[in-house]
């Protein structure tokens, strides 16, 4: 294990947008660049279009790409990732005109288009809403190709798309070749696989910065998947306890999002041994691990907890609301491998003769 494993929060990365405002200072306590307005605050990024860099403890000032070469396993567990990148990209937008309608490839269309293209599946969850607030979210049924073609060209894609109004606290999963785009009035947080390719299908007939690269119809109608499904919030898995509460907000084979709720003034193990990452959306509380380790956490932070934390602890100063990131892994049971009948006969028996396999499972979310 590497001597200075501990949790990881990282300096943001404002990102100036035609479309942003000043909400995430107002609503999530960033210190945002005087004069501009900011559309993206990228919390945990390893790619070259963006690079985290640790603010606090042993490892302050080292970029994510050195922690993940330099922890391994110690950091990762037993996540999956792809060109050695940390496997998530964690976001808040602020959303006060709409982004444009776009959309990410899938791998299979990524590496037909080539060009540095990434696969990319995300999901929203929206911090705050104005009443008008909405999100447009895959195409209507029986819309064809060639007429969101003729749209973009005319400028009318808008009236092709569902548009969903929202709330605080709705969740929505965006997979891979699915036309969307947030509407103006909209706060959310971003979970995402780490990717940064977009395709825009229409920009709402915006004037483009020099030098972007502007709309991408052709690579847009060669990603997006035509669903004749009508988009509605993933069903939510609550389980509750006397001091906590745990839904399941999106579940997909890239990552797994639960909203955790804990009261104020606990304190209690963190039983985990695989990769997590809290993106805190209300409260204040600190993780302690190891020998007097300490790092304070509170709205608008996100907190990268390594595998191999060790005894780490969380206590809350407050009422707590975050969310809770994992990446699916193979679990313990799969890994199982049932013994011969050889082994059998040379494992321990109990005192009623039973076999004393000794298997462990360990446990992947708090108990509730």
């Amino acid at each position: 294990m590497s001597e200075n494993v501990c949790p990881l929060v990282f300096r943001p990365i404002f990102r100036a947008k035609t479309w942003g405002g000043r909400n995430l200072e107002r609503l999530l306590g960033k210190s945002l660049p005087a004069g501009e307005s900011i559309g993206e605050s990228w919390e945990c990024a390893d790619l070259p279009e963006g690079q985290s860099i640790v603010a606090v403890g042993p490892a302050a000032g080292r970029t994510l790409e050195q922690v993940v070469a330099e922890w391994g396993a110690d950091l990762l567990g037993r996540a999956v990732v792809t060109d050695g990148r940390f496997p998530l990209l964690i976001k808040f937008l602020d959303a006060c005109q709409p982004l444009s309608i776009q959309v990410h490839p899938d791998a299979e269309t990524a590496r037909r288009l080539g060009g540095g293209a990434r696969p990319k599946e995300e999901m929203f969850y929206i911090v705050a809403a104005e009443p008008h607030g909405c999100v447009y979210l895959g195409v209507r049924p029986g819309v064809s190709l060639d007429e969101l073609r003729s749209a973009a060209q005319s400028g009318e894609v808008e009236a092709l798309m569902n548009r969903v109004p929202v709330r605080a606290g709705q969740a929505f999963h965006v997979p891979p070749g699915t036309l969307h785009a947030l509407g103006a009035g909209v706060v959310a947080a971003e979970v995402e696989t780490p990717s940064d390719t977009t395709y825009r299908l229409f920009d709402w007939n915006r004037r483009r910065p020099a030098g972007d690269a502007g709309l991408h119809i052709d690579a847009a109608l060669a990603s997006i998947r035509l669903d004749d499904r009508p988009p509605e919030p993933p069903p939510r898995q609550h389980v509750a306890g006397l001091f906590t509460a745990v839904s399941t907000l999106v579940e997909c084979p890239a990552f797994k999002v639960e909203k955790v709720r804990f009261i104020e003034g606990m304190e209690m193990e963190i039983p985990y041994a695989e990769l997590v990452v809290w993106v805190v959306l209300e409260g204040r509380g600190a993780v302690l691990h190891g020998r007097g380790g300490r790092q304070p956490f509170m709205r608008g932070d996100v907190v990268v907890l390594p595998a191999a934390l060790p005894s780490a602890r969380l206590k809350t100063e407050t009422d707590c609301v975050w969310l809770e990131v994992t990446i699916p892994v193979p679990s313990d049971l799969a890994e199982f491998r049932r013994p011969s009948a050889a082994e059998l006969r040379d494992q321990p028996r109990d005192s009623g003769g039973a076999v004393q396999l000794g298997v462990s499972i360990r446990r992947a979310t708090p108990e509730c």
